[in-house]
């Protein structure tokens, strides 16, 4: 499933507006309308001016690895990320994202410990690709519609294995036969049209790395194990 080209071209060339703020987010992260005409959406927009240092990743790139986190969600074809976009704003150039309702109802931690849940399943395997240091369970938007997106990868795509996460239920086990033809295709996009996307987003160092850890995967078949070399569970957890 891919993203509507026209809300990608609304949270694109729209204007924004800020109505509040995240308080409770890591990085600035401001609650907005984009509009144009008569069409509108609700956005978070992201700027880079906001964001907060962080000892093991490059000031001011957590907006473009967003954006290359939705790129490879594209390609997958398994929507995980909203609809993302990286352009200028009021605040400057940031990430600028559709906002998801969340389900209310659902339990998080119920959730969190299914066995059998293909989403959750759909989402380990994507962690692994994109190396996603901070999978906390809050970062997981269930919908009413049935749906789950992932949200907040600022700290993905590292050169160095750094993939934390609270979906380790499947490590050891085998990939899912019907995701890895999606995971293939995505490898073989890395060196073709999604390579050069996100060539402007990573560095050349990262996006080897992106390829050496699809080829690791898809050679040993099963899902990653911890490394030893990191913590395993991001914290807070939730």
């Amino acid at each position: 499933m891919r993203s509507d080209p026209a809300v990608l071209g609304l949270l694109a060339d729209g204007d924004i507006a800020i109505e509040g703020q995240l308080v409770d987010a890591s990085n600035l992260a401001l609650y907005c309308e984009v509009r144009a005409g008569e069409d509108a959406l609700t956005c978070i927009y992201k700027p880079v001016r906001g964001e907060r240092p962080l000892w093991d990743f490059p000031d001011g790139t957590l907006a473009a690895r967003e954006t290359a986190a939705f790129l490879v969600s594209e390609a997958l074809g398994w929507a995980i990320v909203p609809p993302t976009v990286l352009r200028e704003g009021p605040v400057g150039l940031g990430m600028v994202q559709a906002w998801v309702d969340v389900d209310e109802s659902v339990d998080l931690i119920d959730l969190l410990h299914s066995l059998d849940d293909e989403r959750l399943r759909r989402m380990a395997v994507y962690d692994a690709i994109v190396n996603n240091a901070d999978r906390k369970g809050g970062h997981l938007l269930p919908t009413a519609e049935g749906h789950l997106y992932g949200i907040d990868h600022g700290v993905c795509f590292s050169a160095e294995d750094k993939l934390r996460t609270v979906l380790w239920q499947w490590r050891g086990t085998p990939l899912p036969d019907d995701l890895c033809p999606d995971v293939s295709r995505v490898r073989a996009e890395l060196d073709g049209d999604l390579g050069a996307a996100l060539r402007s987003l990573l560095t050349r160092a990262e996006l080897r790395a992106t390829r050496r850890r699809i080829d690791e995967l898809l050679a040993a078949g099963v899902f990653p194990q911890p490394n030893g070399n990191w913590p395993a569970v991001p914290w807070p957890p939730i």
